[in-house]
């Protein structure tokens, strides 16, 4: 099996309330299927923030890693 790389993700910060965690918001444009508009879609990401390092309003980059817990796949790469 191989591995793939995959490129870092700009995300913003949006909740830095627990220890080592925060909550990240990752925003994307969408083509409308038949008007062919562009509309905004996001997506939560809880990340794992060993330093908490992050602040709420931050825009950070993060990567994809092994399970963490039960909800953390993520991993803060650059602040």
């Amino acid at each position: 099996m191989e591995n793939k790389i995959k490129k870092p993700i700009t995300a913003k910060v949006v909740k830095t309330a627990m220890n080592k965690s925060a909550v990240v918001s990752v925003e994307r444009l969408v083509k409308h299927p038949v008007n062919g508009k562009y509309i905004k879609r996001s997506t939560k990401y809880h990340i794992h923030d060993e330093n908490n390092q992050c602040n709420v309003g931050d825009l950070i980059k993060i990567k994809q890693c092994r399970p963490i817990s039960k909800t953390k796949t993520w991993t803060l790469v650059e602040d």
